[in-house]
């Protein structure tokens, strides 16, 4: 009698173990979404660390790039104590979710970025379709850094949109999820920041903040390719929420929800070339990850 009880309880124990290993798997399918955003997630990382501290991860948690080499060009902005202290957060929420992502898929090292005033300047200049003058520095001041900003969070998340329903495991739409939560909160802030003063000019181009951010979503429509996926703070009402407010402090689609965008449309924008196989902007050796590398083949 003991005997079929010890094989019994050694069968259930087997049985538990084999369905907590299954439960803790990360399926094949989704290793490679899983590693893409690591390209986001190093650029926000470096931009916010830079931007608050003026260094970044080669000394804040060198092992996470994994040798890969410094940013181009990222220094300290002159940034107000407040919004010092946000970015600061910003900065190492990012560097949690590079842990977290590391945890849980091999990764690779950070790729070649280009944060610098030039970059930047480049990708403001394509939003307004002329050269601006004095070219826009970002680390100039918070409201540059903030409109810079506004670059960064929303691409990443509409990438984890895109991802979530693609994906097959537990842990992994559980890690999207989590990753989904914090960066829409900090795309919130940095909207919400902007929206207090959407109606202010930023010097010295007389051009109001709002614009900004509209002339911005509409080159990452632009350089997508996928329809509309992205607003600016003052909108039509038509496209507002429910068709009745021109605010915007959150972007969505007719019913509010977050638009989604794939790897290709995020590599896009992030490259400034509106192609996936053409490298450049903030990346200009292209991206990392079995995603990336398969349209630089």
């Amino acid at each position: 009698m003991s005997l079929k009880i010890a094989s019994l309880l050694l069968f259930l124990l087997v049985v538990y173990t084999t369905e907590a290993a299954d439960t803790n798997a990360v399926p094949d399918s989704d290793l490679d979404l899983l590693e893409f955003p690591l390209n986001l997630e190093y650029l926000e990382a470096e931009f916010f660390l830079y931007g608050s501290l003026g260094y970044g991860l080669d000394r804040v948690a060198p092992n996470l790039t994994m040798g890969g080499p410094t940013p181009i060009g990222a220094t300290k902005a002159n940034l107000d104590p407040v919004v010092n202290d946000i970015i600061l957060q910003f900065a190492y929420q990012e560097v949690g979710h590079l842990r977290a992502i590391k945890n849980t898929v091999k990764g690779f090292p950070r790729p070649q970025l280009d944060l610098s005033k030039e970059s930047f300047a480049k990708t403001m200049d394509k939003a307004f379709r002329r050269t601006l003058d004095p070219p826009f520095d970002p680390y100039a001041n918070s409201i540059n850094y903030l409109i810079a900003s506004y670059l960064v969070p929303y691409v990443g998340l509409t990438g984890y949109v895109g991802a979530s329903p693609k994906l097959q495991g537990a842990v992994s739409k559980r890690l999207v999820a989590g990753l989904l939560g914090v960066e829409s909160g900090q795309d919130a802030v940095i909207r919400g920041l902007l929206y207090e003063r959407a109606r202010e000019e930023v010097l010295p181009y007389n051009i109001t903040v709002a614009e900004f951010t509209n002339r911005i979503s509409k080159l990452r429509n632009r350089l997508g390719n996928a329809g509309w996926k992205d607003e600016g703070l003052i909108i039509p009402k038509a496209r507002g929420a429910e068709g009745r407010i021109n605010g915007n402090v959150l972007a969505g689609d007719e019913y509010s929800v977050a638009f989604d965008r794939s790897p290709e449309e995020i590599l896009r924008i992030v490259y400034g070339s509106g192609d996936e196989r053409a490298p450049g902007g903030f990346y200009p050796k292209g991206g990392d990850g079995a995603i990336a590398r398969s349209f630089l083949a």
